[in-house]
């Protein structure tokens, strides 16, 4: 049986490679010298294309691949992809969401206590020998009984939510609309929420809708005893801010998964103890990896098997 024509925009992890071409004739776009003849030559073979939230796919790229019907991407973000053009094209978008919340969600509050107990901070005092010394590290903030603010409360944002309970935390949250089914307390005003907050986590999707909806506002209400999470998109804060008041003082502490021009990391960030860094590992781990993966593999096989 002839395998379906599978285009590859990107670099995508060996399994997942494996896997697809297990089922189907991929063709690896990225690994082409000449890409742009070679879809002039071939665009029409591909009924199908996979892509993932870092390679993304243009409007560009969608009219020079007249005849795909479903792009697959890696990934729950779709910020990267031109999921309206797509649409009016009848091309169908599919995405690896739900696989990827507890990790994401653990990873948020992986960074909130690693921020907020000075954990970085720490381990590097006792490697340069100052605890030997007979240094005393300074008192580190716990978060049981404090009021968290998440900013979104969509699948990833609910799986925090439920694990900040069993911190003992007091959880509060602001999205667009207040969510009925929510038993959170509902802060239409963000900065409000900021202030009433000992940390504010941001989970709601990229875009030009949210950009930087984290504004300076958002950041001083925190304050200098508050703690900023990010695991959503660089983009939905203001950066520069961002880095202003954690320099100054403004803004207690931060500790951040994404940025806005990954994998480029204002490098002020690097000089800063009250910052605790990752490079977008939110969903970084073998188990939920391979889990996003069958999910690109199960959402072409479902659609050919609709549509052979």
């Amino acid at each position: 049986m002839t395998k379906q024509p599978v285009l590859v925009l990107g670099p995508l992890m060996p399994y997942l490679l494996a896997e697809l071409e297990k089922r189907y004739a991929i063709e690896k776009l990225y690994e082409e010298k000449d890409a742009l003849k070679f879809l002039q030559e071939n665009a029409g073979r591909f009924r199908a294309a996979v892509t993932s939230t870092f390679t993304g796919i243009t409007a560009d790229m969608i009219d020079l691949l007249p005849q795909v019907e479903i792009i697959s991407s890696f990934g729950v973000g779709t910020d990267s992809l031109d999921v309206a053009y797509a649409n009016t094209k009848g091309i169908r978008v599919a995405n690896t969401p739900d696989v990827l919340n507890e990790d994401t969600a653990n990873m948020a509050l992986l960074l909130l206590l690693a921020s907020t107990r000075d954990l970085v901070k720490n381990d590097r005092f006792v490697r340069e020998g100052r605890w030997a010394k007979g240094e005393n590290a300074p008192l580190a903030s716990g978060i049981e009984g404090k009021r968290v603010g998440l900013v979104g409360l969509g699948r990833i944002g609910s799986v925090i939510a439920q694990k900040l309970l069993a911190f003992g935390c007091d959880v509060a949250y602001h999205t667009r609309n207040k969510k009925p089914d929510a038993p959170y307390t509902y802060y239409e005003n963000l900065v409000e929420l900021a202030r009433d907050s000992a940390a504010l986590i941001a989970i709601l999707p990229g875009g030009d809708a949210t950009q930087g909806v984290i504004s300076r506002e958002v950041l001083k209400a925190l304050g200098p005893d508050g703690t900023f999470v990010n695991v959503a998109r660089g983009t939905v804060v203001d950066e520069v801010a961002l880095v202003e008041l954690l320099q100054s003082g403004e803004l207690g502490r931060a500790g951040l998964d994404v940025f806005a021009d990954e994998p480029k990391v204002p490098e002020a960030l690097f000089k800063l103890d009250n910052v605790v860094l990752q490079p977008h590992m939110g969903s970084a781990t073998e188990e939920t990896r391979r889990a996003m993966a069958d999910r690109v593999v199960t959402n072409l096989e479902g659609y050919f098997a609709e549509k052979p």
